[in-house]
């Protein structure tokens, strides 16, 4: 497939976008014989395209996952106060996968984790930022409590945009909210509560942009679609 030829030479790892312009500007990269042009696009399967004189590596096949990470389990590789890790639950899929984002330790489900690395600095980079929806477990005064979750514009002195706020059950003290944030600061879900007044019991994280976790049991991950990969992570250039 025709991509252009910034987005080609930052696959294979030679260079950012913005430096493959001046590597294709300076003559550096040729496509069947001919200096390329700023962009222009080629196909690496059927074209010779040469950087320096050296054939275009093919792009790594990178994985990702989605996991249900359960309560218990720290975001993060390895943890020196010996705690159990995501890594524990995704050693299996036979490669060295980082977690996108965080879960806290008593926080749990949808969990991304990739060995690509400019797939994952674009989705936790502040200008990429989706809607996350979480189940959140409450007990405190409710009444009128999801009103005063979606009215909060300030948080610890910090702004924050609305929220909002399903009520999905819910009795004299205790209820269950879906909770649905675009920003994703610090444990902002359990801050937002706390500021209510409410103490949370549970925290599961059901959806973030349009990947849903559904029905994948607690502890296990997938691999995402390639669908779900280009509707998460950038957008091709058109």
């Amino acid at each position: 497939m025709e991509e252009r030829l910034q987005k080609l030479l930052s696959a294979a790892g030679v260079c950012s976008r913005r430096a493959a312009e001046d590597y294709i500007a300076a003559g550096r990269v040729m496509v069947n014989g001919a200096a390329a042009v700023i962009g222009q696009r080629a196909d690496p399967d059927r074209d010779e395209i040469l950087v320096d004189g050296r054939p275009l590596a093919r792009p790594e096949q990178h994985v990702y996952l989605l996991l249900n990470k359960p309560r218990g389990y720290v975001t993060t590789l390895s943890d020196e106060r010996g705690r159990k890790t995501v890594a524990d639950l995704t050693a299996d899929c036979g490669r060295r996968v980082y977690p996108v984002g965080r879960l806290d330790l008593d926080s749990e489900g949808l969990l991304l984790l990739t060995d690509d690395g400019a797939w994952m600095n674009e989705l936790v980079h502040p200008s990429h930022e989706v809607d996350k929806t979480y189940h959140v477990s409450v007990y405190g005064p409710v009444r009128g409590a999801a009103e005063r979750l979606s009215a909060l514009r300030d948080l610890d002195g910090e702004p924050i945009r609305p929220a909002r706020v399903e009520v999905l059950r819910q009795t004299a003290r205790t209820a269950v909210f879906a909770v649905t944030i675009h920003e994703g600061k610090n444990r902002q879900v359990r801050r937002m509560c706390a500021a209510c007044g409410l103490t949370v019991k549970r925290l599961r994280r059901v959806r973030e942009g349009a990947l849903e976790l559904g029905d994948l049991p607690v502890g296990k991950w997938r691999y995402l679609t390639a669908e779900e990969v280009r509707a998460l992570g950038p957008q091709p250039e058109p």
